[in-house]
């Protein structure tokens, strides 16, 4: 007899899911039954917090919805932050959880990792959160979360499985595969745009991590309009190099300057957010009054005033524009000097220690050829999140933004080693934030994920220290950290200690060169 526990990974290999992370247990064990004779690959993490944030650099790494499994009650709970992380940047992922036994829910009679309502507790945080009580209703609840990662803006979607549902009899479940896509741009919507561009002259475009896949479609916009490209932090490594782009937060001044200049502003895939155009909550970002918007998520076009919005996946809203100008619309003239003075400009706002770990981690991008940067909150991912031009689409991505979960970084990476295996994969976390996730130093071992775990050592939350100051004297910011090198080698893996970043790129390289997961610690002061 063929179970629904096992019926689900026949199901989930017929989406074209090759990875799940998760820790097993007591009431997940039907759903691994059927594991062992599938092709999926699965991921033991050292906690559930750590098997969301694999699942999410998955994900952003490689395209594909990453997938988590974990126990009902606190294996749940555990997940939460990372699905909450997944939520704010708008990241594919699966969560599917036990729950205890349907004659059971709601009634508080204490049983193992019971939660008073624990759908009720997701739906709060996830997308949406289904219960599948009968065996015909999963390929149904499985296809409306794969319609919502393919046709909208994506997040995470939780499913629930009671464990006395996990062993019913699901032979012969068909897989419901649809061909979700996001709605086609308005005709209409294209055509009243192409007019404001036509009549722009110093035209700008904000991209945001909704057109990360765009790379192709955006360089062609832009040169066509002859407009500069201001990056958030989620977009970096789009038009890599080129004289158009802005690789630089908004929440720069000379950013925002750019943008009060424009008398025409195109934002395709960004949110808005605080953390990326007002980082120093100064208050000092003013919505464009001249805006056209792009977003594959109508609900993100409604929160806030748009001159022209367009209810599309950002590619094919920038080719379908580029085909409502035509060829004989004529580029501004003075695009990419506007792009060089903004960048010069930007530059200059950077304070010194903050201009130096920037060239800590271009040093990164410049040993390591077409990595993927994985950041926690530390203080060179904050500087480069300012201004950083990364080699890559999609290469470069961190928690430092949005919802800023701390710890985020080394699970994060061994996810996006395992989605994209070709590519050199660097970690860069700090002392602190190292500590939240360290274990995860055995997953990676375990994984063959030959991560190169870069540790910013300060020795505190040196960020948050100097916030303090600002507001009196520090309190809590100095947790003593341990020696990354001796924690390393007790997990089997190397490591070698820098003071300062002088041998930063010979480091890499060797770490490289050794294809095994490797901690490299940086002393600084």
């Amino acid at each position: 007899m063929t179970t629904l526990g096992e019926a689900l990974i026949t199901l989930l290999e017929a989406h074209g899911v090759d990875t799940v992370f998760g820790i097993p247990g007591v009431h997940t064990v039907e759903l691994y039954r059927g594991l062992a004779r599938s092709n999926i690959r699965h991921i033991t993490p050292r906690h559930e917090q750590g098997a969301g944030f694999m699942a999410d650099g998955y994900a952003r790494a490689g395209g594909r919805p990453g997938v988590a499994f974990v126990i009902t009650g606190p294996g749940l709970t555990n997940t939460i932050t990372a699905m909450g992380q997944a939520r704010a940047d708008s990241v594919p992922m699966l969560v599917i959880s036990g729950v205890n036994a349907t004659d059971t829910l709601g009634k508080g009679l204490g049983f193992l990792h019971e939660l008073p309502d624990q759908r009720g507790m997701m739906e709060k945080v996830a997308l949406s959160s289904e219960r599948v009580t009968e065996a015909e209703e999963l390929p149904g609840a499985l296809a409306r979360a794969f319609a919502v990662f393919s046709s909208s803006r994506p997040g995470p979607v939780h499913i629930e499985i009671p464990t006395n549902v996990m062993v019913k009899p699901a032979e012969g479940l068909a897989p419901v595969l649809g061909n979700a896509a996001p709605p086609a741009p308005d005709a209409a919507a294209v055509a009243e745009a192409a007019r404001l561009i036509k009549a722009a002259r110093r035209p700008l475009i904000l991209a945001g991590g909704g057109a990360k896949k765009a790379d192709a479609a955006l360089t062609r916009f832009a040169e066509a309009l002859g407009a500069p490209v201001v990056e958030t932090a989620n977009a970096r490594g789009l038009l890599h190099g080129h004289p158009l782009l802005v690789p630089a937060s908004p929440s720069l001044k000379a950013v925002r300057a750019m943008m009060a200049d424009a008398d025409l502003v195109i934002a395709a895939g960004t949110e808005f957010g605080p953390t990326d155009y007002d980082g120093y909550g100064d208050g000092g970002f003013v919505l464009p009054p001249s805006l056209i918007r792009i977003d594959i998520g109508a609900d993100q076009l409604a929160r806030r005033p748009v001159t022209v919005g367009i209810h599309a996946d950002c590619a094919e809203a920038l080719s379908a524009l580029l085909a409502a100008l035509g060829a004989a619309h004529v580029a501004a003239k003075d695009g990419e000097a506007r792009a060089a003075a903004g960048r010069e400009a930007a530059l200059a706002e950077l304070r010194p220690d903050y201009l130096a770990q920037l060239r800590a981690v271009e040093t990164i991008r410049d040993a390591l050829p077409g990595a993927i940067i994985v950041g926690d909150s530390t203080q060179p991912i904050y500087a480069a999140n300012l201004y950083y031009d990364h080699d890559r689409p999609a290469g470069w991505f961190n928690a430092a933004t949005g919802f800023g979960a701390l710890g985020y970084g080394p699970p994060a990476a061994i996810g996006a080693a395992l989605a994209v295996p070709e590519a050199p994969v660097v970690c860069l976390t700090g002392d602190g934030g190292f500590q939240f996730t360290l274990p995860e130093l055995g997953a990676a071992l375990d994984a063959e994920a030959p991560v190169i775990f870069v540790v910013w050592n300060n020795r505190g939350y040196r960020e948050i220290e100097t916030s303090m100051l600002d507001a009196g004297e520090p309190v809590g910011v100095s947790p003593a950290p341990p020696d990354f090198c001796k924690l390393a080698e007790a997990y089997g893996i190397e490591a070698e200690r820098l003071t300062g970043v002088g041998d930063l790129a010979g480091a890499l390289k060797r770490a490289r060169a050794g294809g095994k997961p490797r901690v490299i610690e940086i002393t600084v002061d």
